[in-house]
């Protein structure tokens, strides 16, 4: 975070100070939420959550470096004496009003002679956030000092704490931005509206929060709505509920997608053995060729809306069609490829599920195993899909007996649909497999796999299987 007063913090957090702080004090150093990341001069954000409270981790915090603690009540260490600290009714507002405080800061003085030229990129859609926020991430850095987030840092603490660690030197800050009900995402553009607002597609996931599709569209459309002055939209030609949120654009619009009518587009798209795309990259009345690292044809269209926005940022073509070329995937159980020694290849896209991103992964699946080699599912719940959930498990079964996969391993009592869709398709025996749970999933696949099987693991996060991915590659290097 760029240096702020004890003074300074208070007053942009609304907060008031108490314990042994000066209000000249500086805070110089990273804000974390967690007590393991304090570095000296850090501001620690005391948050209350499901499983811990932060407050209890403050006296730690401060022992290890951090100047201040952005609290809800007034704390004190062992031995009862107190512990500096910002007060405020809620530290994760008070994280969100700083953050917006330091970025309207950043803002200014980017503008100033010799200042950065700051663009924020917001970056949202049912599937692909993570994957696109990487690729652009990349994309950048090679252009200028870029902040992103780790990980999928996307909601009210995740995307200011992201905004924090920006600095005046920053040129480029893009955030990934997720919302799971209305109006979060007007609450995070807020904190921080984006110059570049990119709206992938409108699916699925978390259409319990919503209420159906449509009420998907309007909270994605809030990124839209959400742009700072002038800003520029990049949107999916592709999807029709993503193209309605062009007449809510303050300024220019960009589109992405397969359409001729694509501003940015991807011809010629081919896959290699190992199911990595190449194609070539049309914008600006140009082309430059890109060979992507990742696994998925899915992945071309992420690719599109990085390109996209990469370019309303100011880079060009031929940058944007390199970057793209060496891009890695930076994000931990999302396609992540291994090739253990001995012969089976596990795909790791076990963060999270929907059906939108199940059935990509199913496909990048079926092209890696091709002809020759046994392709095994192991799939587990998809979760947040409301009335829909029932059907969507289902209608994934029927689509691994369609695209031919060899053993369909169903993990958990919340996925026991996808075992009933592909019996119904006509699968049987064992073609089948239903386990209990993660520990159940993996001793059967240790007895199970042999050499030059391909498999896919994948779920939504609260289903667990990103333990059985972490199984199945421990000590293994990525392909």
């Amino acid at each position: 975070m760029i240096a702020l007063t004890a003074a300074e913090l208070a007053d942009a957090t609304g907060g008031r100070l108490t314990g042994p702080v000066d209000p000249a004090t500086v805070v110089s150093g990273p804000v974390v939420s967690d007590s393991r990341e304090v570095d000296p001069g850090a501001l620690f954000v005391a948050i209350a959550g499901e499983h811990a409270d932060g407050h209890d981790h403050a006296a730690s915090a401060v022992a290890a470096g951090a100047v201040l603690v952005l609290a809800a009540r007034e704390l004190a260490g062992p031995e009862g004496s107190p512990l500096p600290a910002v007060v405020v009714d809620d530290p994760v507002a008070a994280l969100g009003e700083l953050a917006r405080d330091v970025l309207g800061r950043l803002r200014e003085a980017s503008v100033e002679p010799g200042g950065a030229g700051l663009r924020v990129i917001g970056v949202t859609g049912s599937v692909g956030k993570t994957t696109t926020k990487d690729l652009l991430a990349q994309l950048c850095s090679a252009a200028g000092p870029t902040v992103a987030p780790v990980r999928s840092f996307n909601n009210e603490i995740g995307l200011p704490l992201t905004v924090l660690r920006a600095d005046e030197r920053t040129r480029f800050l893009v955030l990934e931005m997720g919302a799971s009900g209305p109006g979060h995402l007007t609450y995070l553009t807020r904190i921080a509206p984006p110059d570049v607002s990119v709206v992938l597609v409108v699916g699925q996931a978390h259409l319990g929060g919503f209420g159906g599709i449509e009420a998907v569209a309007r909270a994605k459309a809030e990124i839209v709505d959400g742009l700072a002055p002038g800003g520029v939209a990049v949107l999916n030609v592709d999807d029709l509920r993503v193209q309605a949120m062009a007449e809510r654009a303050p300024g220019d619009v960009v589109w992405f997608g397969s359409a001729p009518t694509a501003d940015v587009r991807a011809v010629d798209v081919q896959l290699d053995r190992a199911g990595r795309p190449s194609f070539t990259l049309t914008a600006r009345g140009g082309s430059a060729p890109v060979r992507l690292r990742l696994v998925g044809e899915h992945h071309v269209h992420n690719a599109l809306a990085a390109a996209a926005a990469g370019l309303a940022v100011g880079l060009d073509l031929d940058e944007v069609a390199t970057g793209l070329s060496l891009a890695d995937a930076l994000s931990p159980h999302r396609m992540h490829v291994v090739e253990r020694p001995d012969g089976v290849t596990v795909v790791d896209d076990s963060y999270n599920a929907n059906p939108d991103s199940m059935r990509a992964a199913l496909k990048a699946l079926a092209v890696l195993a091709g002809r020759d080699r046994r392709s095994v599912a192991v799939l587990g719940e998809m979760r947040e899909l409301g009335d829909e959930a029932g059907e969507a498990h289902d209608l994934i079964g029927r689509l691994a007996v369609r695209l031919n996969v060899k053993l369909l391993v169903v993990v958990g009592e919340g996925a026991h649909r996808i075992a009933d869709g592909a019996q119904h398709e006509g699968s049987w025996g064992e073609e089948v497999a239903v386990v209990d749970d993660v520990d159940a999933a993996a001793a059967f696949l240790d007895a199970e796999l042999r050499p030059g099987d391909v498999v896919l693991v994948k779920s939504s996060y609260g289903a667990g299987l990103w333990r059985l991915g972490d199984h199945l590659t421990q000590g293994v290097q990525t392909a």
